[in-house]
């Protein structure tokens, strides 16, 4: 990425499930849906949506293989979008165990994620 315009970051929690592409993907929808970027298009080369890069750094409690980044990359409507992971993120009881919510155990799932904008 050339030049960074925008920094957005957010966090997810995947309470049953142990999803952890889940929790990302709430992670990044936390740190992108609450913000309106009006003159991007003015600040892109060509004025051009499509010119954008947007990196995904995403903090996991547990190994990225699990982690589906095509599910990351779908949920950015323009651009160019790499998705970065490393250690980090949180796991930590739930208190409750619910086998009709798939649950494998009692753990939460916790992903901070930055969402990084620019060309």
């Amino acid at each position: 990425m050339e030049k960074i315009l925008f920094i957005q970051t957010g966090f997810g929690v995947d309470v049953h499930g142990q999803d952890i592409t889940k929790a990302a993907i709430r992670a990044v929808r936390n740190a992108i849906f609450t913000n309106s970027m009006p003159g991007i298009e003015d600040l892109l080369p060509g004025k051009d949506l499509n010119n954008m890069v947007v990196h995904v750094k995403l903090a996991l409690p547990i190994d990225a293989d699990l982690l589906d980044s095509d599910a990351i990359r779908a949920i950015i409507p323009y651009g160019t979008v790499t998705v970065e992971t490393m250690s980090g993120g949180m796991l930590t009881t739930s208190g409750i165990f619910l086998a009709d919510k798939a649950d494998k155990n009692d753990l939460m799932y916790i992903v901070n994620a930055s969402v990084e904008t620019g060309y």
